[in-house]
């Protein structure tokens, strides 16, 4: 009962801090013209506020101040610290533009802040996996580091489109609550739902709303990869007898299932832009997003496909767990279902276009049948779309929209 109650204190008050402050966060981001512009490489048309990540750090800020009235989460406090140096890092990056190298090397001092606030903190046993199971700390330690920023860097990546950063973290945090819940690990369950809470109001307003819409920008995105980069070592770090999991449960490979996409896609990205001789942090339109963007898909479209595409990868790892393969072959199954939704889909289309346009042929019928799912997917503002449009715009004045439409676009 008691964990019923901190459970839906922390949800709660998340979301109701985040709804309460956005409107003032929004206005703030337009009073000082911290906006994202479009440039070349980025689909919106207009310059954007771009503070929602404030929204989602307040909400979290709240939620834990709360449960900590009445459950111990001490443990959070060192996440907690890192969460706040994202935050602030990720606006300098929004305002300033920081190098991808000092960004970098920021990245690595904070997961390395976690691992010697928490000696524990390090992916040091593969849990069976091709039989191994503990490693050498001198191995454990740059793993750890490269996961950690690689994780960072892959949610960085794929906010590219209206509600996919903050609809995937939301995805994959429900995941996570649902596996801290099945484990034990109340305190880490908190978070989660803190964060969810955090990201309700947000994804409302950055998908539905017109004069109210506001990005998370990289002062989210960086918190936000943060908290995914905790879950995954932290989850990595268990022993699954002792949090009374079956000795067949796969950890990686329900870890790899969860980041599908955003793993998956930014090492095919990384990896294509090495090959063609560029910077693998060049940024350019190559990533799975921008793929369905080009076949018609409007973001709310792209959104629910990449978020499809993620939940069959995690329902086919669960398949092979719950058929009682081996923690071998659930990863060779998931690795091969996340080549096969990022890089050969991507590769796919790709190609196929590009060869239909050089002979001037009509495209083929499977990209005919994805351009027409993307057209039955929230491509116009119907009913549904323009109701929601209107709340969430509630919120903010009709002189505050002149403001948003003078300023911004000045």
């Amino acid at each position: 009962m008691q964990l019923i109650i901190y459970c839906t204190v922390a949800l709660a008050v998340s979301l109701l801090v985040a709804w309460s402050v956005y409107p003032k966060v929004l206005l703030i981001s337009i009073h000082k013209n911290i906006v994202d512009s479009p440039n070349a490489r980025k689909l919106q048309k207009m310059p954007v506020p771009i503070l929602g990540g404030f929204v989602v750090y307040s909400g979290i800020l709240a939620a834990l101040l709360c449960v900590d009235s009445l459950l111990d989460i001490g443990n959070l406090f060192a996440i907690f610290c890192i969460m706040t140096i994202m935050l602030f890092i990720g606006l300098a990056d929004d305002i300033t533009s920081l190098s991808a190298r000092g960004r970098f090397f920021i990245e690595i001092i904070a997961i390395s802040i976690l691992m010697v606030n928490d000696s524990s903190f390090v992916i040091d046993d593969f849990h069976g996996l091709w039989g191994v199971h503990k490693i050498p700390l001198y191995l454990a330690v740059p793993l750890t580091i490269v996961a950690g920023v690689g994780i960072i860097n892959a949610i960085n990546l794929i906010d590219g489109v209206d509600g996919l950063s903050s609809g995937y973290c939301i995805f994959a945090c429900v995941l996570f609550a649902l596996f801290f819940y099945m484990s034990g690990m109340y305190v880490n369950l908190i978070l989660a739902l803190a964060v969810i809470g955090g990201l309700i109001p947000f994804f409302m307003h950055n998908v539905f709303g017109k004069y109210s819409k506001m990005f998370i920008g990289d002062a989210g995105t960086l918190l936000l990869g943060a908290v995914m980069a905790y879950f995954v070592i932290t989850v990595l770090n268990i022993e699954p007898v002792e949090h009374n999991l079956n000795v067949n449960f796969g950890v990686i490979p329900m870890l790899l299932a969860i980041l599908a996409v955003p793993v998956f896609d930014t090492l095919r990205v990384m990896a294509t832009r090495i090959i063609k001789g560029t910077s693998p942090f060049n940024p350019d339109k190559t990533h799975l997003h921008h793929m369905f963007i080009r076949q018609g898909f409007s973001h709310i479209g792209t959104t629910i496909s990449i978020l499809f595409l993620n939940t069959f990868v995690v329902a086919m790892w669960l398949t092979a767990y719950f058929t009682g393969l081996s923690i071998d072959v659930q990863l060779y199954i998931v690795t091969l279902i996340n080549i096969t939704v990022t890089v050969l889909l991507y590769q796919g289309v790709e190609r196929a276009v590009a060869r239909a346009a050089k002979r001037s042929e009509e495209v083929p019928q499977g990209v005919k049948l994805l351009r027409a799912t993307g057209s039955k997917i929230g491509v116009k503002r119907g009913p549904f779309l323009k109701f929601m449009g209107t709340w969430m715009d509630r919120c903010v004045k009709e002189e505050e929209r002149k403001m948003l439409l003078g300023e911004i676009t000045e």
